[in-house]
């Protein structure tokens, strides 16, 4: 077993289960250990002064630069990556939007943002960046003519595929490739296909972010972030979350590593369980549309055919309704689906959305109306679709 670069050729699921399972991390167990510890003691000074001059992961050092718990968490992801030399592990989602931002731009650079991305994304360019004087534009990302119009003197570009809450789709590789030829750096949030869907670094993408609490977690029971990048950016990357002192629990990795085994096949059904439930609500009179690019009626379908090998369980719907306060009578009435922030859990989840509040110079998606996320999870999707159909007859 050997779990490092000779596992490379294998194809995904092979890599799910065995990424980052290095005899030296595992011992004689499956998985690594949880390895807690500040403090790595050595046998003489002068291997303490070695060990400080190779910071690369494997090598003990401090606690601060992790041990094998999360050594074996960020190969594996690594190894999923296509195209990345190495993988940075942050406490959260947004904290490593931020390390991404931070190992990028400095004061008096332009940042182009995609007008879909993540509310926190956008805060920390309104926010955080604008105080440290980077100054953000927020684009349509569908609008190609207008982006390679608008990149040239930016330092970087910030996407995400598909949108946020109303998954709308972006021509990835041409947007990528505007901005290499306009000097500017590609950042791209990934969370919503994971590299098991979309393979950003091969599509153009600069850096590659995600939240592990999401799909890698898959229990709804950690926090944490990572960013992946080839060796250039991921060098840039470790080094400043290491100026910022972040570092991961080994708890919290080694859950996350757990998690990761069973990725593929969560996906895969929540992936299926999305569509069915997405294509029943097309055919219910109190749905206008809905929102989901796996659909083949979507606009962003044909891009997400062409560009993704997967999709998940997320995705939203529109109330035919006037009713402001139809969506949230839809979310509680609804038994099966919980309410609450985040997705990629094992349990559904609904959310009513209002996007208009988070966008810029983009159309809402929703045109104003009602509207709701679900997380599909791993319930029985009739079940599901049942609960839906009770819960919508109260519009």
């Amino acid at each position: 077993m050997s779990g490092g670069d000779d596992d490379k050729h294998l194809r995904p699921a092979s890599r799910l289960v065995r990424g980052g399972r290095r005899k030296e991390w595992t011992g004689p167990v499956v998985n690594p250990p949880v390895w807690r510890g500040s403090t790595h003691l050595y046998d003489t000074d002068a291997d303490r002064h070695a060990a400080g001059g190779n910071n690369a992961d494997g090598q003990f050092f401090y606690g601060r630069r992790g041990a094998p718990t999360q050594w074996a968490l960020a190969e594996a992801l690594t190894q999923l990556e296509a195209g990345a030399y190495g993988t940075q592990l942050y406490p959260s989602g947004v904290a490593a939007i931020a390390g991404c931002m931070f190992a990028v731009l400095k004061p008096g650079d332009r940042l182009l943002m995609a007008d879909n991305a993540y509310d926190p994304s956008r805060s920390m360019a309104t926010g955080l960046l604008a105080r440290m004087g980077v100054e953000t534009t927020f684009f349509d990302p569908r609008d190609l003519d207008g982006f390679t119009a608008a990149v040239p003197g930016a330092k970087a570009v910030w996407l995400e595929a598909p949108g946020s809450l109303t998954f709308e789709m972006c021509d990835v590789p041409a947007l990528a490739a505007a901005a290499r030829a306009a000097g500017a750096v590609t950042m791209i949030d990934n969370t919503w296909a994971s590299p098991l869907g979309f393979a950003a670094l091969d599509h153009g993408c600069d850096i590659v972010m995600m939240s592990l609490s999401k799909h890698v977690g898959g229990h709804s029971d950690l926090m944490m972030g990572s960013a992946s990048a080839g060796k250039r950016w991921y060098t840039a990357l470790r080094r400043t979350a290491q100026e910022l002192g972040q570092v991961v629990s080994p708890d919290d990795a080694a859950l996350a590593a757990r998690g990761l085994r069973t990725m593929g096949v969560r996906l895969e059904a929540q992936t299926r369980s999305a569509l069915q439930i997405a294509a029943w609500l097309e055919s219910q009179p109190q749905v206008a549309r809905v929102l989901c690019p796996m659909l083949p009626s979507d606009p962003g379908h044909a891009l997400w055919q062409r560009d993704f090998t997967g999709g998940c369980g997320l995705f939203a719907f529109v109330l035919a309704s006037n009713d402001p306060a139809a969506s949230a009578r839809v979310a509680d009435a609804l038994q099966m689906f919980g309410i609450g922030y985040s997705w990629g859990g094992f349990e559904s989840l609904a959310l009513p959305i209002a996007p208009a509040t988070y966008r810029s110079v983009m159309p809402c998606g929703t045109g104003g109306a009602p509207a709701l996320r679900l997380a599909i999870g791993l319930e029985d999707a009739d079940d599901l679709i049942a609960d839906l159909a009770q819960a919508l007859a109260l519009v």
